[in-house]
């Protein structure tokens, strides 16, 4: 198949899957194009049967503010004509499949092109901030039913946008995924005494987000400074965001500032991750928790809010642990409880491992967008009227 993929090029878990989906299509010998505003995050310098479409978004002194929307529509129409696509796959409702539902209704009203199939996922935000927010609600609930396919990362997500968008479409859950020759735990003394000092005693603790409000960063801290005063340990923050400064700020406040290290963003996350005894994710939502997932793959136990999509993905005191968001003094014990009995940690990171290994490699997961895509094609071969 030809596949067209649509996403945010910026840090985030869409971007990251949307590009880890593209390469795997590739290496499965599909050919695909990847369209955003620059290469995504970890995208690929170069990659067999990937080829990636730069969006070019010129500013008018007529416009207040550049047309991406009608930009990104134009590239899409410019790549499908030239490269005949099957598959337009738009990851996020606003404005990806805004500009994809624009796209195939402009190549639908030219003789003798071939009219791709619009599939959107969706991925969390696009729904639980972007789609409720009654700027975007219609236009996102519109574009998310006129698509020919829709999926969503997880079943709360799903079930989040029938709720609070009244959409008609059939929304069908396929979850997100990992690499999984990639993501696996390494061994790295010299890089992990790097942090602890050589102390064997130091336990390293890690966050890894886009420091968004969402994240919560500042709760992480505060888990943090509880285990401290139990356990020795450090704070690795990886990631960068508006919140990270007020994570810097909390971390002086509680005294714990010595041990808690700002690393920035990071492209390339296993090899820290493979250092980490513990991973902290108190989020106020989570559609999905790619990072949690990350985490899992390189034995790492978490320690998560029970929120959105994290019991899809954590099995609470089998593969992680979870509780309310704003149990700050349960998080921590946990995390103790974790870093000081080593028979549990190791039964909770090699259950961990063992789940990822089943259930989110990319080669339990990428089948079932084939075989969706193939499903939505079909449909359509057979005579059932695209959305209009």
């Amino acid at each position: 198949m030809n596949v067209g993929i649509v996403c945010y090029a910026s840090v985030g878990g869409s971007g990251i899957v949307a590009t880890e989906l593209a390469k795997a299509l590739a290496d499965r010998g599909h050919q695909v194009r990847l369209i955003s505003t620059e290469l995504p995050f970890r995208g690929p310098q170069y990659h067999v049967g990937l080829a990636f479409h730069a969006v070019q978004t010129p500013g008018y002194p007529l416009f207040r503010e550049p047309q991406y929307l009608l930009s990104l529509a134009n590239k899409i129409v410019q790549v499908s004509r030239e490269h005949n696509l099957d598959i337009i796959h738009a990851h996020y409702a606003i404005p990806h499949a805004a500009a994809a539902y624009l796209a195939r209704q402009i190549l639908a009203n030219a003789p003798g092109v071939k009219v791709p199939r619009v599939i959107t996922t969706l991925h969390g935000t696009d729904v639980t901030l972007i789609g409720s927010d009654s700027s975007y609600s219609e236009t996102a609930a519109f574009c998310i039913d006129q698509s020919d396919g829709v999926t969503a990362v997880s079943r709360s997500l799903r079930d989040d946008t029938y709720r609070q968008l009244s959409v008609r479409a059939d929304i069908h859950v396929i979850p997100n995924f990992l690499d999984c020759g990639i993501h696996r735990r390494s061994s790295d003394p010299a890089l992990r005494a790097r942090f602890t000092g050589g102390d064997e005693r130091v336990r390293l603790i890690v966050h890894v987000s886009n420091f968004r409000p969402v994240k919560r960063a500042e709760t992480v801290v505060d888990i943090f400074a509880r285990i401290h005063t139990r356990v020795p340990s450090r704070l690795l923050l990886v990631g960068d965001g508006p919140d990270l400064d007020k994570a810097g700020r909390r971390a002086r406040e509680l005294g714990v500032a010595n041990a808690v290290e700002q690393l920035g963003e990071q492209e390339q996350v296993v090899p820290l991750l493979s250092l980490a005894d513990l991973f902290l994710l108190p989020s106020e939502q989570e559609s999905f928790g790619l990072a949690a997932l990350e985490a899992m793959a390189c034995q790492v136990p978490v320690v998560a809010s029970r929120v959105g999509g994290l019991p899809e993905v954590i099995d609470h005191e089998v593969t992680g642990f979870l509780h309310p968001p704003d149990a700050i003094d349960a998080m921590a014990d946990s995390g103790v409880t974790l870093l000081t009995d080593a028979a549990l940690h190791k039964r909770v990171s090699d259950a961990a491992l063992a789940s990822v290994l089943q259930r989110f490699c990319a080669n339990a997961i990428v089948p079932q967008y084939e075989a969706f895509y193939r499903q939505v094609i079909d449909r359509h071969s057979a005579g059932t009227a695209t959305p209009s």
